[in-house]
């Protein structure tokens, strides 16, 4: 695994229920870092949907399933290896499978087709966390949809928890559970909740908010970003002067991200 290098290293998880724009809203949140200039992102898709990819305009190459089959398949092949040569063989593989542009890193978990649990995949998506968050200054999480990962801990370097929903009485009460099942198994700086795919600001005014989740703001539905996402294009190529970029910078600034 890369040496430590930065302690400083800023770890925003993504959550929220399926469909409420959890990967639209991990690749603004990719943009508006990067926009400031700052420091590296590694944007990490642990969402077996595999969705982040397309929203930052990166082709997968090999994913961190993949590897894992793939180091299985040679420990089978040779009964005797050495751990430290097994280690190194890891990280090279990792690292391979890092696609970089400019400050940009982007990483996929992938979709373990084996039935069955994912808690090898899992576990190894928390040793890369924890090791690559000291190799970039942002590490942007697009999570699982509910509250899986939370419940194995695999989120457990998290500093910036970020809580999405639609404005649905379903989406608001899958916050609130990753809310309370997050307060007892990490421990992060800040959390909130964006709501996303909001019309205006007399519907917003209307929501219900969980109490126990602070309202970072609202991003509002957009033509832009539902075309983007029909034709495949990234969500990087939104303007930095347009209303959702605008709402995610206000967003990202109650959640301590921005100066």
């Amino acid at each position: 695994m890369p040496e430590k290098r930065n302690e400083e290293a800023k770890v925003i998880a993504v959550c929220g229920k399926g469909g409420v724009g959890k990967t639209s809203v991990s690749s603004m949140i990719a943009k508006v870092l990067l926009a400031q200039g700052r420091g590296r992102v590694l944007a990490i898709d642990a969402d077996p949907a595999v969705g982040l990819s397309t929203a930052l305009g990166v082709e997968i190459r090999k994913t961190l399933d993949d590897i894992r089959k793939d180091l299985i398949s040679l420990l089978h092949e040779e009964s005797v290896r050495d751990q430290r040569e097994i280690l190194a063989h890891l990280d090279y593989e990792i690292f391979n499978a890092l696609e970089e542009q400019e400050n940009l890193a982007f990483l996929a978990i992938g979709r373990p087709e084996d039935e069955g649990c994912y808690c090898q995949i899992n576990s190894l998506l928390r040793e890369i966390i924890a090791s690559f968050s000291n190799e970039f200054e942002y590490v942007v999480i697009d999570g699982e949809a509910g509250i899986e990962q939370i419940n194995r801990r695999v989120m457990e370097k998290v500093t910036h928890l970020v809580l999405v929903s639609d404005p649905s009485v379903k989406g608001l009460g899958v916050v609130k559970s990753i809310k309370s099942i997050s307060d007892s198994l990490m421990c992060y700086e800040a959390a909130g909740l964006i709501l996303n795919k909001v019309r205006e600001q007399a519907e917003f005014e209307r929501l219900s908010l969980p109490e126990e989740v602070p309202c970072l703001g609202w991003i509002p539905e957009s033509d832009l970003i539902r075309g983007l996402d029909m034709e495949g294009r990234s969500i990087l190529e939104i303007p930095d002067a347009s209303p959702v970029s605008d709402a995610m910078r206000h967003c990202m600034g109650n959640l301590g991200l921005l100066n």
